[in-house]
């Protein structure tokens, strides 16, 4: 069949055209914040790269090697991430995607069909490497006035760059899918995955970059740069791409990497073709067998259940929803990653150096407090609106048989409630009391941030539990669509709404009685009664608010159910 590569491509073309003539409820809020978020992002990138390369000039030479050696770096770093994300995604658009089942049969070329599978790949593995990168090398390139070869040669190598990653990708998918059945392989790249990314995470934070920043520690400035220079080898992509783009920054050509680039590019696509000729089919075949239930029962769930002061609904729901979390690696893997971002967060209050201005030490202490539970509480509503707001949706088509069964929808969503309060609850307020003892604030503050994250805890899972009630999406593929609807939205702007409400009403009476006992004076009775009005507000909104959202989550349900 003739230009099937490109026919074999229309379809998601037409189908992303479809999407975005198609107007759904939200999505005119989701393009506002998303898009807001996207241009903040591409600013921050575009002047802290412009800054930073501002300033490297004035170092000369020195300027010039952290300038190459950034470079080097940073493409390292989208090197690894798009190996691991041309993995993902391959084996979805050559294995698991649905309309294969309709491709394989029809009268089109083995080769055709992998070309197209493979754009596919590169396009979605790459585009957010893109959407990084481009600000980026803007920011540099505007710096060093560099001329428009410059632009050029950007375009131009970010191009071999991402081909060479997925392409290895692919052919590790193409392998791992030949050995395991393809559906057990995604689990396990999820958890690889997540790993990963937790071990990254903690490296980069150990080589502890704040040592440069004091006078002291200029002696090891030399072995800093060398742990810096060690990864960074010729022999790969990264540094061909580095190197390319430095010499075009000064207004040369380094075709020795340029060629090594597409040289590199053009083979792996020509050895992929042949690899996926040769096994494609026979993991397609492996990837349509039945996943074994392994883990079916659970028994120690249910053992422990019994001893739970719930009633038998409630006891069954439970060990129902613990259940399914359990059996979606998807789901509690990313609580993997999560725990190295709360350790991350905890290690770096610990080597905050605040005793170093003595006659502010007390009240810096105390304004990182304030900042601590500002944080705790963005923490907390990113884990509700992906763990807790989904929960209904996670239903999906099988919610009739809830609605059918003698179970109310009270009982129901309250289930979903308790079970997504306590982790939560107890996840922040470890991490509240951890690094408030590690600031060593005021006894006073630290009781009232505990209490504070108590109240936000019923709150916002309160609220996250309603409003997925309310806007439930039961065909919705993953719980990240969920996250991302029309509700979750809603949900992430009353959320932060609420925790900036909370802590102004709680900060200012906490303040109020800091400022006294540092004066030692008595604080007057009509400044106590408003700092127990303001106390008092505080704690009727986010009460209010957990109740309202749960009445109208339960009301929500009733009404579908009638």
């Amino acid at each position: 069949m003739k230009g099937a590569f490109t026919y074999l491509l229309l379809p998601h073309l037409w189908a992303s055209r479809n999407r975005a003539q198609r107007r759904e409820q939200g999505d005119f809020t989701r393009a506002v914040l998303f898009g807001g978020v996207a241009v903040a992002v591409f600013l921050a990138l575009f002047f802290g790269s412009a800054w930073l390369t501002w300033q490297l000039q004035d170092y000369d030479e020195l300027g010039d090697y952290l300038l190459r050696l950034g470079l080097s770096w940073v493409f390292m770093t989208f090197l690894a991430f798009l190996t691991f994300s041309g993995i993902v995604t391959a084996l979805s658009t050559f294995f698991l995607s649905d309309d294969l089942r309709l491709l394989l049969t029809a009268p089109v070329a083995a080769r055709r069909l992998f070309y197209a599978r493979f754009a596919r790949t590169v396009v979605q593995s790459s585009w957010m490497v893109v959407v990084f990168l481009a600000p980026v090398l803007l920011g540099v390139g505007l710096a060093q006035c560099a001329p428009v070869s410059f632009y050029i040669t950007s375009a131009l190598t970010v191009v071999p760059f991402a081909i060479i990653p997925v392409a290895v990708g692919t052919a590790c998918t193409l392998l791992l899918v030949n050995v395991f059945p393809a559906r057990r392989a995604r689990d396990l790249l999820m958890l690889m995955g997540f790993l990963f990314a937790a071990a990254i995470v903690v490296l980069l934070r150990m080589i502890r970059p704040e040592q440069l920043m004091r006078a002291e520690s200029l002696p090891d400035v030399t072995g800093f740069f060398a742990t810096l220079q060690s990864p960074v080898t010729p022999l790969l992509p990264s540094f061909w791409a580095g190197e390319l783009l430095f010499a075009s920054l000064k207004g040369g050509w380094d075709v020795l990497h340029a060629s090594a680039l597409w040289t590199t590019a053009l083979a792996c696509c020509v050895a992929l073709r042949a690899a996926d000729e040769r096994w494609q089919f026979s993991g397609y075949s492996r990837s349509q067998e039945a996943p074994k239930a392994r883990f079916t029962r659970f028994r120690s769930l249910e053992v422990i259940a019994r001893w739970l002061p719930l009633s038998p609904v409630r006891r069954q729901l439970l060990v129902k929803d613990l259940k399914i979390f359990l059996r979606d690696v998807s789901q509690w893997s990313q609580l993997l990653l999560l725990l190295a971002l709360v350790l991350i967060y905890l290690y770096n209050f610990s080597v905050l150096d605040l005793g170093r201005v003595p006659y502010m030490s007390g009240f810096i202490k105390n304004v990182y407090g304030f900042v601590n539970l500002g944080m705790a509480g963005f923490v907390l509503a990113t884990i509700a609106v992906r763990f807790v707001f989904p929960m209904v949706s996670a239903e999906g088509p099988a919610f009739w048989l809830v609605r059918k069964s003698p179970v109310t929808m009270h009982d129901f969503l309250w289930s979903k409630f308790w079970i997504g309060l306590f982790p939560v609850l107890l996840l922040t307020e470890a991490l509240t009391i951890a690094a408030n003892e590690l600031l060593g604030i005021d006894p006073f503050l630290k009781y009232v941030a505990a209490i504070a994250i108590v109240l936000l805890s019923f709150a916002l899972v309160g609220l996250a539990t309603g409003l997925g009630a309310r806007y439930p999406r039961f065909t919705a593929d993953n719980p990240s669509q969920v996250a991302g609807s029309y509700g979750g939205v809603a949900f992430m702007i009353l959320a932060v709404l609420l925790i900036i409400v909370t802590i102004v009403l709680l900060g200012w009476p906490t303040t109020t009685y800091l400022f006294y006992q540092l004066r030692q004076r008595p604080i007057p009775t009509p400044r106590l009664v408003m700092m127990g009005v303001s106390y008092g507000a505080a704690v009727i909104i986010t009460v209010a608010t957990w109740l309202r959202g749960m009445r109208s989550g339960v009301a929500a349900l009733d009404a579908m159910s009638n």
